[in-house]
């Protein structure tokens, strides 16, 4: 391969902890940073959907990507948190005199799939992953990674492999993503990295005390290890009507196929639920030019989450687009022939309607698991290093897990992967303890909102910047103390705000409440 020298920049253009995107010609950017004294080349952008790096913020050479906080490291360009799931190329750089010189090749990678492991034949065990999404992806993969030469079998009920479920209700289901888009790895990594996976195959029961996995044809498999990553089941709705056609949950890439089917012969749609699946399915119906109407019991959308601006904000964007609102309002029945065709709401209003889609949450799928106490919500309780038991394990939607002395269960699609990552590396035989922030982004009628932090419940919040304008930060605060932190068009600081809640040097509210504070330059 031919290499070409590039004069990319001054050894003095960067302080120790700092990186910049530099032109190396035709369009194309490299990343340098700066660690101490060493001075890296990457690729300029995230590995996860092309997100500019330097627009980041790079922490004790920790790289965080603005969009949806991927980590990488700042030197070797290696992947350190998901949601991406490959590294970042590398390039040789030396010093010749004041210059430093990068050798870039003609085309740029974007992408170096991360060193790990092969299958040996020779080593007997077998480690099992139940569950074919976000965190048993991650794990199937930190397995290779962290040095395990034996059997991966991955188990799911549905007949694909891992997709990227977030955009079930965004651009797959508006129609701006297509099916080939969707998968997160192609056929050939998980053949090449031997990880099998069992496809369409139903688990009845995991006895974790014997060590065995029973099928719903009552085969039996053993297993050395388990990784349970089942995620979450939508909750149902149990009234009148409920069994008429056109009535839809979105949790599959089979149910989202359904829905824009039926969408073909519909021109009216109602979403049961103001929930991130609920509202983000009505934009993209919206768009499939639908006329949509949001039927849910709460007085403002996410005002338990976001609170009550951010809410209305929300609320007001989706209405702006000609969705519509019924809230504080309950269900009575649907009613149709055979078919849907209206909701009547407890009020007895009536709303006409071609198809409906239900969103009104999930619950944790751990019914068949024997041998584990479940939590009362039907979760694994889990340790710091994600273990139920000694040759167990739990992550992602399923996961109780503990966080700044409490236990918690969050179902975000990052904080999945990130416990998948762990809990994969962990099985293999390191001692690694989840240490994480959670975060999660949400797009709703052209606003991109990010959430980093947790907070159950707040005294009272701090806005920096205009909600209405759509450029915000919001702390969410309690006790003095900032729990959480929001923010739209302010992205870098969300993740600078990440970082700081995570070395606890996030500053106080009172501190927030003066002036704005240039978070990224207290995290640099």
């Amino acid at each position: 391969m031919s290499l070409k020298e590039i004069k990319a920049a001054k050894v003095n253009d960067l302080k120790d902890g700092e990186m910049k995107a530099v032109s190396v010609g035709d369009g194309r950017e490299i990343l340098l940073t700066r660690i101490k004294d060493s001075y890296n080349a990457l690729g300029a952008n995230c590995t996860h959907y092309g997100a500019p790096l330097s627009e980041g913020v790079l922490c004790n050479g920790v790289i965080m990507c603005p969009w949806h906080h991927a980590c990488f490291d700042a030197k070797t360009g290696n992947l350190l948190d998901p949601p991406a799931r490959d590294s970042l190329p590398k390039y040789e750089t030396k010093i010749a005199g004041d210059d430093i010189i990068v050798l870039v090749p003609e085309e740029l990678e974007t992408s170096r799939i991360p060193d790990m492991i092969k299958l040996n034949s020779s080593d007997n065990r077998n480690y099992v992953i139940v569950g074919g999404g976000a965190a048993g992806n991650a794990a199937a993969q930190s397995l290779r990674e962290g040095g395990y030469t034996g059997k991966i079998m991955m188990i799911t009920e549905e007949n694909r492999f891992p997709y990227d479920r977030p955009n079930l209700s965004k651009d797959y289901l508006s129609g701006e993503a297509q099916p080939e888009w969707m998968p997160l790895r192609g056929e050939d990594f998980y053949k090449e990295n031997g990880i099998e996976i069992l496809f369409n195959r139903k688990v009845k029961g995991v006895d974790v005390a014997a060590k065995e996995i029973i099928f719903d044809d009552n085969n039996r498999m053993k297993y050395g290890k388990i990784l349970l990553a089942t995620g979450g089941v939508p909750r149902n709705i149990n009234i009148p009507g409920a069994n008429l056609k056109n009535i839809f949950y979105l949790r599959s890439f089979e149910d989202c196929d359904k829905i824009i089917e039926a969408c073909k012969k519909a021109s009216k749609a109602v979403v049961i639920g103001a929930s991130f699946i609920g509202m983000e399915a009505a934009y993209s119906l919206h768009e499939r030019k639908l006329n949509v109407t949001v039927v849910a019991p709460e007085e403002v959308p996410f005002k338990n989450i976001f609170g009550n601006e951010i809410g209305n904000l929300i609320k007001n964007l989706q209405e702006d687009h000609g969705i519509k609102f019924k809230l504080s309002t309950q269900l009575s029945k649907f009613e149709g022939d055979e078919k849907v065709g209206s909701v009547v709401l407890s009020n007895g209003e009536k709303i006409e309607c071609d198809l409906v889609v239900i969103g009104i949450g999930v619950k944790p799928a751990t019914d068949f698991i024997k041998g584990i106490n479940l939590e009362k919500d039907g979760s694994i309780k889990v340790d710091e290093y994600l273990r139920a038991d000694e040759d167990t394990f739990a992550a992602g939607d399923i996961a109780t897990f503990p966080y700044n002395g409490n236990n918690i269960r969050i179902e975000h699609w990052r904080l999945a992967e990130q416990m998948g990552r762990i809990a994969g590396f962990n099985m293999a035989g390191k001692k690694i303890k989840f240490n994480k922030q959670p975060f999660f982004w949400t797009a709703q009628a052209g606003l991109n909102i990010r959430y980093a932090g947790y907070a159950k419940d707040w005294d009272e919040t701090i806005t920096w910047g205009n909600i209405n304008s759509k450029e915000f930060i919001t702390f969410l605060v309690k006790n003095n103390k900032v729990a959480a932190v929001i923010g739209s068009n302010r992205d870098a600081e969300v993740v600078a705000g990440e970082f700081l809640l995570l070395n606890n040097k996030m500053p106080s509210a009172s501190d927030l409440k003066g002036k704005e504070i240039d978070l990224v330059g207290l995290v640099k």
